[in-house]
């Protein structure tokens, strides 16, 4: 996606991207992170950040959901948490139209960068404090947020839960994306012998940032499946193979073979 600053119409793409990801096949979308709306403008974008229960974004896709039969792995939704403070959320809404399971983003991405961008994400979110996993169609999937890809212990967690797949919204800078994002993704799916479905922020936006893009799907050995490039928004289809999750774990069976580490 590249996401702007108007709820409605990135609602709008979003329950488009259901129909079309139906019409073609697939059980599940995965969408980027911030799918309803993308605005460095604080104060013009803290009206529209609103409780979980009173987003039009999220009731629409809830409504796609069970209006097309299918899943949706919604990257994140800036939600209005409470006591001053907002949440990186992703949420997992079934068929039926039910959410069915919520991430808060762990990590906040509090950061000068050489380009002289700042970002200060804590100053107006509230970092989560649990691993989440579910089952899905594909698997046991497990719920990651962008800056969280640069902490091991999280994946760690995820592999030892045993996901099938681990999904990782991004809106990825240009800068870090372009040395960064492959390997980190490509890394995380080795080590947790699962598939990684990264779907990404690509182009410029309507608040003057830039994103990297380069959506993802990469499988357990680490061999990229697709890439949705860096220049527009798109839809991509692939399939994630139970089996060959159970082939890799059988030739690198690092997830049996982990021990405890004590200092």
């Amino acid at each position: 996606m590249t996401t702007g600053i108007d709820p409605a119409e990135n609602a709008a793409v979003l329950v488009d991207a259901v129909e079309q990801a139906a019409k073609g096949g697939a059980q599940m979308l995965f969408t980027p992170e911030m799918s309803g709306l993308l605005d460095r403008n604080r104060a013009r974008a803290a009206e529209h950040i609103v409780p979980e229960e009173e987003s039009p974004v999220l009731a629409a896709m809830r409504w796609a959901a069970e209006s097309n039969g299918v899943w949706v792995a919604l990257g994140s939704l800036a939600v209005d948490a409470g006591e001053g403070k907002y949440a990186n959320r992703a949420l997992l809404v079934d068929p039926t139209g039910m959410v069915t399971a919520r991430y808060d983003k762990l990590h906040m991405f509090d950061v000068d960068l050489a380009t002289g961008e700042s970002w200060r994400e804590s100053n107006a979110y509230r970092a989560g404090n649990e691993v989440v996993t579910a089952d899905t169609p594909a698997g046991r999937l497990g719920l990651a947020i962008c800056y969280d890809i640069r902490f091991p212990a999280l994946f760690d967690a995820l592999g030892r839960a045993q996901c099938a797949v681990i999904a990782i919204p991004a809106a990825f800078t240009v800068p870090t994306g372009r040395d960064h994002w492959h390997v980190l993704q490509r890394a995380r799916a080795i080590e947790a012998s699962a598939y990684v479905v990264a779907a990404a922020q690509v182009g410029q936006h309507e608040d003057g940032r830039a994103t990297y893009g380069h959506s993802l799907v990469v499988d357990p050995w680490g061999d990229v499946l697709l890439d949705l490039g860096g220049e527009a928004p798109g839809l991509g289809f692939a399939e994630i193979d139970p089996v060959r999750i159970a082939e890799v774990r059988a030739q690198l069976p690092s997830l049996a073979n982990r021990r405890e580490i004590h200092k």
